[in-house]
């Protein structure tokens, strides 16, 4: 997307709002008008006051004067009240399609960009461009307006010295354009590096307990500094830039007063042209005075709006990996069959995460899925919900493929506890009603009950409407585990995928929580990844994958005489804790005997 494209989508956002800019407009255009018209007062009240000492002109002249800056008053209040009003209305709009956006967009996308820099162009980079779009940008058009108006005065009053003048405003505007193609780049990048700022502030502050374990405040300050520094240095060579055109546009005007003055006095005094006259043509120069400043602020502000909108649209405009066909079938009811056809998985062709994956799962069946690290265990739930689409095969549920599917009747008929539990910064209570939040409280209760986390959520002083801190941080992960486990069994979904869910539990709390999944899980098609064995003991039918592959599949009793991964995982973790129980049982029974 090109500039004049950044710029003209970016005005697109005012249509909506077209009567405010009518307003707004209008008055900035009676304002320009009127300063044209001061000028042509002084000349008069030079000419035929002043000169003739008729002080009744010069009252009148006062007067009118007066009456124009009422005027000028309360089209300046419109100018200014609708111009902010507009600049916020269109900063509230495209942070809305922003923000609606990055929810929208795949788990992909977030796999791959930070969350600080999201944040930057989220803030910074609208903030930037709201400031142009609104009252920038009018002042921008009556500065233009302004120059045009009074190069087209000074020729009606006196062709001659208009001409004289004409030479620096041209060389300003030229300037001036010059400077605004230079510094649009710079702050381009100057946009980027707050980016790279807000990202490394994000991941230090996220990550603030890492950071204090091993004592490397050091380290993030060095890093933050040398982030800050790269800041600094782009903003100075602006800085710099300005500083080095601004006395050159400031210079061009004085200079056109003197040439007025060099030339215009000398007709002035020989008659040719009257006092008035003269005056009138200084006045205009000086009237762009004020204006030509702002011209390279303004210049500046439209340089920044078009690099930071144009970030702000990369984002917006960023294609989604997962697109809903137009059609979509609504699934109302789900009855939980869910089948893998061939299916592979690849984020890019160098990295393929699954190979040739097939089984089915019957409704109400359990599939516990069991491997080494990276073995594409997550991948294969993730798959499920539409998280990620497949490269090859397909994947059904109820005999659907799932890509034929409306995401969002999808995604309600699934359950799912992840295996780094989040939770918002809100109440126990909130946390858990999050994908039902018109649950009642004894539905939130009942939940909270099947997930053993009731027993410590009442020991809280404020109960339910404990307020758990940012990422749930007053929670241990225990306790943080079983509040999502309660999220994802309020939704009573006909799908339920369990990532690692009791990872960060004592056996005992995971014992508990196995006996209340055994019931809920009744009629629901579970997906469960463990790395415990005796989680995945009583599944109807066990996956063990290696390097993406299924490389073993079937209940834990047909895995041990496979003798091969998975009776390799059963003899490090269970084989030596259930002879043990084996033998004491034996022990007691020899005992009861005896007695």
């Amino acid at each position: 997307m090109n500039k004049t494209d950044v710029y003209r989508r970016l005005l697109g956002y005012l249509k909506p709002y077209w009567r405010q800019v009518l307003v707004a407009y209008t008055a900035m255009l009676l304002s320009v008008a009127l300063n044209l018209i001061v000028p042509q007062i002084i000349k008069r009240v030079i000419d035929e006051g002043v000169t003739s000492g008729n002080a009744v002109r010069l009252f009148i002249a006062g007067g009118v004067i007066l009456l124009i800056a009422v005027v000028r008053g309360v089209m300046g209040f419109n100018e200014m009240y609708f111009g902010e009003w507009l600049t916020h209305s269109v900063a509230f709009d495209l942070r809305q399609n922003f923000y609606l956006r990055v929810q929208w967009l795949p788990f992909a996308f977030h796999d791959r960009t930070h969350t600080g820099e999201l944040m930057s162009r989220a803030t910074s980079d609208i903030t930037e461009t709201e400031r142009f779009v609104g009252i920038g940008m009018m002042g921008l058009v009556s500065t233009t307006l302004l120059m045009t108006g009074v190069l087209a005065a000074m020729f009606y009053e006196e062709p001659r010295l208009a001409f004289v003048a004409l030479g620096p405003n041209i060389v300003l505007v030229i300037a001036a354009i010059r400077f605004g193609g230079k510094v649009r780049p710079m702050f381009k990048g100057i946009q980027e590096q707050m980016a790279v700022l807000s990202a490394t502030m994000q991941e230090s502050m996220t990550g603030i307990r890492v950071v204090k374990a091993f004592a490397r405040e050091p380290y993030e300050l060095a890093k933050f500094d040398e982030a800050n520094e790269e800041w600094f240095r782009r903003r100075y060579r602006i800085i710099k830039t300005w500083a080095n055109n601004w006395p050159f546009f400031t210079f061009l005007i004085a200079f056109s007063i003197f040439l007025l003055l060099w030339f215009g006095a000398p007709l002035a005094l020989d008659g040719v042209i009257t006092v008035g006259s003269l005056f009138a043509m200084i006045s205009y120069v000086l009237l762009l005075s004020g204006p030509v400043q702002r011209l390279g602020f303004l210049v500046n502000l439209a340089a920044t709006a078009g690099a930071s909108a144009q970030r702000v649209f990369d984002i917006i405009d960023t294609p989604s990996e997962i697109e809903e066909k137009s059609g979509a079938i609504v699934l109302d009811e789900m009855q939980g069959a869910v089948t893998f056809e061939h299916v592979g998985f690849t984020y890019d062709a160098e990295r393929p995460i699954l190979h040739d994956v097939t089984f089915q799962a019957a409704p109400g069946e359990t599939i516990a899925l069991i491997g080494p690290t990276g073995s594409g265990k997550s991948t294969v739930t993730s798959l499920i919900p539409r998280f990620y689409d497949v490269s090859d095969g397909r994947i059904l549920i109820d005999g659907y493929d799932v890509r034929e599917l409306e995401i969002r009747s999808l995604r309600q008929h699934i359950g799912i506890v992840l295996q780094s539990p989040f939770l918002f910064s809100q109440t126990i209570a909130e946390n858990i009603a999050y994908g039902r939040p018109n649950a009642s409280y004894e539905e939130i209760v009942a939940a909270a009950k099947a997930a053993h986390a009731h027993e410590f959520i009442v020991g809280f002083p404020d109960g339910y409407d404990t307020a758990v801190g940012e990422r749930g941080v007053t929670l241990s992960g225990g306790q943080k585990q079983r509040v999502a486990i309660a999220r994802a069994l309020l939704t009573d979904p006909r799908i339920l995928i369990l990532d690692d869910s009791t990872s960060s539990v004592d056996t005992e709390t995971e014992h508990l929580i196995q006996e209340a999944l055994a019931t809920l899980m009744e009629g629901r098609t579970t997906f469960v990844i463990a790395q415990r064995l005796l989680t995945l003991k009583s599944a109807d039918c066990i996956l063990v994958l290696d390097k993406g592959e299924i490389a073993e599949r079937g209940t834990h009793d047909d895995l041990l005489r496979q003798d091969g991964l998975y009776r390799q995982i059963y003899d490090l973790q269970l084989k030596d804790q259930e002879e043990f129980t084996a033998l004491q049982a034996q022990m007691e029974a020899r005992e009861n005997y005896v007695s």
